[in-house]
């Protein structure tokens, strides 16, 4: 990296909380859930990252974000989330995005790239030239419902397996041809359900959306994506 600071990656989601520090190797963990407030998060963020050293943080939740501050509540967390300042609260820098742009930074290797994330919601993002746009695709109207409404957590539990993994490659097919991917990153945990993936589609991983919070601070890393030069990171 262009500086010798040290990133916190954390990843905010709807039933666990994860983090890692650079040039740590395991990653810790805490059950987040429907009653996470931001202020217990922050708490219990500092209270797991103890003993680590870092410099700055980077945030990815599961709500939209403009400017380092979510702009909606969570469907699946607590309230109190909507303009809320992590980076008073962890006492460092820190650059907050969506989720799924965290992770969507993290599986990117060039090329114009559709991520999705299948868990408690549906997370998307698009990245091209090594920069992230959210994207709210989640409760767009898709046959009786939303796009969330088939292909998250619930229509799973309800549909079975079958069902669902037939309306994950209906819906990724339609998702990427509507945003014209060069290819398509399923993540989340969800992705663990499928055996097969659809065309042009490969497997994410959740861990690398500690890549993703790495990257943001990078700016070698999103100097070379965008086609300029870079020193050695």
């Amino acid at each position: 990296m262009a500086t010798e600071q040290r990133v916190l990656a954390v990843d905010v989601g709807g039933s666990r909380v994860k983090l890692l520090a650079q040039g740590e190797v395991e990653p810790r963990r805490f059950e987040s859930g429907p009653k996470l407030t931001p202020d217990e998060m922050v708490e219990r963020v500092l209270a797991a990252a103890e003993g680590w050293a870092w410099d700055v943080a980077s945030i990815g939740i599961p709500m939209p974000v403009r400017r380092d501050r979510a702009v909606l509540e969570p469907a699946n967390l607590g309230k109190g989330w909507v303009d809320f300042d992590l980076a008073r609260g962890l006492g460092r820098p820190t650059k907050v995005v969506n989720d799924a742009v965290m992770q969507a930074l993290g599986s990117y290797d060039g090329g114009r790239m559709l991520f999705i994330g299948l868990g408690t919601g549906l997370g998307s993002a698009i990245v091209s030239r090594g920069v992230a746009e959210p994207l709210e695709l989640a409760h767009l109207p898709f046959r009786d419902g939303t796009f969330e409404d088939y292909v998250g957590e619930r229509s799973l539990e309800q549909r079975g397996k079958k069902k669902w993994r037939k309306l994950v490659f209906e819906v990724v097919d339609l998702l990427a041809r509507a945003m014209q991917s060069d290819y398509v990153v399923i993540g989340g945990g969800g992705v663990k359900e499928l055996d097969e993936l659809p065309p042009n589609a490969r497997r994410g991983n959740n861990e690398l959306a500690f890549l993703g919070g790495f990257r943001l601070w990078d700016e070698d890393w999103a100097r070379t994506m965008a086609g300029g030069t870079s020193v050695s990171a």
